[in-house]
């Protein structure tokens, strides 16, 4: 199982700010997109039941944009093990050329979803989304 997941995303008319390219608010909602389907894309229907997960923190490195039409590769990681109940992801966004045009680092924290209480993320919810062992 692979611990990254891609999607690409579109420029679509409605995505484009004064300056003719993808606004800022656009690509933390690409972020959000992405980390979702990466989840419900390898968390066994019991986590996904069980657990939600909300954003904590964003660090974002804007580096180059895209226009109106333009497409974009965004790949998504966790680089290492949660601490507590919270979880860093990165995100990078490649335009077509392969050039990293936006990088981010996510900061999202586990949350129990009966409850709402903050949950230290289980070895086996964090287990499939970790870098594989050498």
């Amino acid at each position: 199982m692979s611990n990254r997941h891609t999607l690409t995303f579109t420029a679509l008319p409605e995505h484009i700010d004064v300056m003719g390219h993808v606004n800022n608010a656009v690509w933390v909602q690409w972020m959000e997109a992405l980390a979702v389907a990466h989840w419900e894309a390898v968390a066994p229907p019991e986590h996904q039941a069980a657990y939600v997960w909300v954003v904590t923190r964003h660090e974002i490195d804007y580096r180059g944009n895209i226009g109106e039409g333009e497409s974009v590769t965004a790949e998504t990681f966790i680089p290492h093990a949660p601490s507590g109940a919270r979880f860093d992801r990165c995100v990078e966004f490649r335009d077509g050329r392969g050039k990293v045009i936006v990088a981010a680092k996510t900061t999202w924290a586990l949350l129990d979803r009966a409850s709402g209480r903050l949950l230290r993320v289980p070895a086996d919810v964090a287990a499939p989304f970790l870098p594989e062992a050498s």
